[in-house]
């Protein structure tokens, strides 16, 4: 109850924060904590202007505006995570899908005290398999996959290695926004087509994927939100 609680309590915050900084909050936020994870999923998230921009086909510039935005407010997430979890967060990813109107914040801990209780589940090698499929039609293959199921709906994959020469000269000549936008484009775009395949491994519908990356770290989060079959 303790865990419900505070992940209740998160999702308050980030939605009040985004209303605070964006004019519109989003219609529902769920919190998930599974140390060293905590995912922050938004849903029904899109301001008029945003709507308006998006309807003239300038979805490029929204997630500029976006990423600005964040800047200011992984910090302050980041904080009242310490304050009221006890966890330190050392990586933060974001990303979203303008389609949906939904996004997905993501938290990692310090790898000491992993309790992930689905670090296990039916069919991973199959899905860590598909996964790599998806990396060598983008970029290459990872040199590492891996992966943990949340929750029922939650399932988080990572991709350690990915980047090949090309993104690490352009990465060097600070390009990292430029690339950011073209990965998710290509990456969302070949998850798409290996869809049916995960679905399958995972007895479950696709609801929704997000993709990001730490280009320091040369390392990608995958996040699946799932709806079980019965």
């Amino acid at each position: 109850m303790e865990k419900q609680k505070k992940e209740k309590e998160l999702g308050s915050f980030v939605g009040r924060l985004l209303r605070e900084h964006f004019g519109k909050g989003p219609g529902a936020v769920y919190a998930t904590i599974s140390n060293p994870y905590i995912t922050i999923y938004l849903k029904d998230f899109l301001t008029p202007v945003e709507n308006k921009l998006l309807n003239k086909d300038q979805s490029s510039y929204v997630q500029k505006i976006r990423d600005m935005l964040m800047e200011t407010l992984i910090n302050d997430i980041k904080t009242f995570i310490m304050a009221n979890t006890g966890i330190e967060i050392e990586e933060f990813y974001y990303d979203w899908n303008l389609e949906t109107q939904s996004g997905m914040f993501i938290g990692i801990s310090s790898k000491e005290g992993v309790n992930v209780l689905g670090s296990t589940y039916p069919n991973q090698k199959e899905v860590h398999k598909e996964m790599i499929l998806v990396s060598e039609e983008a970029e290459k293959k990872p040199g590492e996959v891996y992966s943990y199921l949340l929750n029922p709906r939650t399932l988080v994959i990572v991709r350690d290695e990915i980047l090949i020469s090309i993104e690490k000269e352009l990465i060097f000549l600070e390009f990292q926004e430029t690339l950011t936008l073209a990965k998710r484009n290509l990456e969302k775009r070949l998850l798409q087509n290996h869809k049916k395949q995960f679905e399958s491994y995972l007895n479950a519908k696709l609801e929704n994927t997000f993709v990001t990356w730490n280009f320091e770290l040369d390392k990608s989060e995958t996040v699946f939100i799932l709806q079980p079959r019965k």
